[in-house]
């Protein structure tokens, strides 16, 4: 399975043009000779004249390079985490001296992304480790990556292909641009999505681990886990009031004080400002740097199809390589498959990747029809236990529990099935309305000059109470499972008695 895979724009190839001599095999594909230049070593054309950059000289459409491209590109990504146009030229050739750049670059932007606290000065091993790591957890199951040395002397080009793999995959610039950006609002996390945790959850409960002697754990220590982590989620809850309060009043009092109409009330970050004006230089300074990586991000955007025609050379390099590399007489593999001929030069690696994952497939599909007819199985026998206890028990009383959970069930489902609507997710403002509005207190996804799109703090409120109810039901009942399931093992046990808390 190839990951990188890129899409062709639609807009003509530009024309090719030399470059600098000094870059052997270059970035750009020469004119075929058309020019009077010389081949560098992988076949491009040179041109032994004026007019070259580091090798980042092309012609595009509107007077547009490359190195534009490229260096809108490095400009877009953040400060701690930025590279020189001329790290991606060399990972283009497979140098070794762009390695290290590039290792320390997808361990920085990983990082940012997973939202964990990163230094340089982090041991190069473990950087390495973490970006295998979190790329494979991504989707990019290349094993050409996952196979370079943990010392950082080879893999540019890879690294490179896993960085645009990155940029075209997961939208890499909007995510590092959305969690960077500078936050001067008072801002909360909300969530309103069905996350349906009685479904997921089916089916880990039937069959119960075993544990021997050495594994057992204490249950007092369990208990006492139990109470520290209550008692630590109590004392999160009462600072997050604390600070609700606190924001409640900054808005009540600054109400009807700001220029915005529609705010209308200053923020935490304002109000510190007001208290310390000498903070504002250091604001302001972060506003520009911000307002430099979106003006780099729109041009980035504008100048994006050349980098993706440039990375299309990277993989013809690579393909190229690779078939100059393989041995004449090495044993192909019989496939399963038709042999395609196509132009394409990396044809029959894919085809002989499709095949390996057809194999998985077909071995995937065996296991799973053995655990379906294992849990066929055992689901049969359990109904055959619970006929049995059927017949033994009062069956008015069973009835009426079966009626309770199945009511139970149906009103998850019809709470899922309702129609959605304002189910907001994410980092939201918080804009407190006056006593004339219908709520106080709203949830903002923009700030602009037109009334934005808004979820009223009432409403956030009533779902959270219909969830509650719906998991203090489910609780309920798998209390009463547990009880149950306890006077079974108390019976079968001389002289234990089970008292209930």
């Amino acid at each position: 399975m190839c990951p990188a895979r890129f899409t062709r724009t639609t807009s003509p190839r530009p024309p090719r043009a030399p470059h600098d001599p000094s870059a052997p095999g270059g970035l750009l594909r020469g004119c075929g000779g058309r020019c009077g230049g010389s081949r560098g070593r992988d076949g491009a054309m040179v041109r032994k004249g004026p007019g070259s950059a580091e090798g980042w000289v092309g012609a595009m459409p509107g007077g547009r390079a490359l190195p534009g491209a490229v260096g809108a590109l490095c400009r877009a990504m953040p400060p701690p985490a930025r590279l020189v146009p001329e790290t991606l030229r060399r990972a283009k050739l497979d140098r070794p001296q762009a390695t290290l750049d590039f290792w320390r670059l997808l361990y920085a932007l990983l990082k940012q992304i997973h939202g964990g606290k990163w230094s340089e000065a982090d041991v190069l091993d473990t950087q390495i480790r973490f970006v295998k790591s979190a790329l494979w957890y991504q989707g990019y199951g290349r094993p050409e990556l996952h196979r370079l040395p943990s010392d950082g002397s080879a893999g540019s080009r890879e690294l490179l292909l896993a960085f645009s793999w990155l940029l075209h995959r997961i939208s890499l610039l909007e995510q590092l641009l959305a969690r960077n950006r500078v936050r001067t609002g008072d801002e909360t996390s909300v969530c309103m999505c069905e996350d349906d945790l009685s479904q997921s959850e089916q089916g880990t409960t039937e069959i119960a681990p075993e544990y021997g002697p050495e594994d057992r754990v204490d249950v007092r220590y369990l208990q006492w886990l139990n109470g520290r982590l209550r008692f630590q989620w109590r004392s999160l809850h009462a600072q997050h009031q604390e600070q609700c309060k606190l924001l409640h009043q900054i808005h009540l009092l600054t109400s009807g004080s700001h220029v915005d109409q529609i705010l209308g009330h200053f923020s935490v970050t304002e109000m510190d400002l007001i208290r310390q004006p000498e903070n504002y230089k250091q604001l302001v300074q972060l506003l520009e740097l911000e307002t430099m990586q979106l003006e780099a991000f729109l041009e980035w955007k504008q100048l994006e199809p050349v980098y993706w025609q440039w990375m299309e050379t990277v993989l013809d390099n690579m393909a190229e390589e690779g078939n100059m590399c393989k041995p004449q007489d090495a044993h192909i593999e019989k496939s399963s498959l038709p042999k395609v001929t196509s132009c394409c030069p990396w044809a029959d690696s894919l085809t002989g990747q499709i095949n390996k994952l057809s194999r998985d497939l077909m071995a995937l599909r065996d296991q799973l029809h053995e655990l379906v007819t294992h849990r066929k199985s055992a689901w049969e026998e359990k109904v055959k236990a619970r006929a049995e206890d059927l017949q033994r028990e009062d069956f008015p009383a069973t009835v009426r529990k079966i009626q309770e959970a199945v009511e139970l069930k149906l009103l998850d489902l019809s709470n899922l099935c309702a129609p959605k609507q304002n189910k907001v997710h994410g980092l939201c403002r918080l804009v407190y309305r006056s006593k004339h509005s219908a709520s106080k207190i709203s949830f903002s996804r923009s700030v602009s000059k037109e009334p934005a799109p808004a979820v009223s703090a009432t409403e956030v409120i009533r779902e959270l109470q219909m969830r509650e109810a719906s998991l203090q039901r489910e609780l309920k009942q798998l209390r009463e499972e547990c009880r149950q399931r306890l006077d079974e093992i108390a019976e079968g046990l001389d002289g234990v008695i089970c008292i209930s808390p």
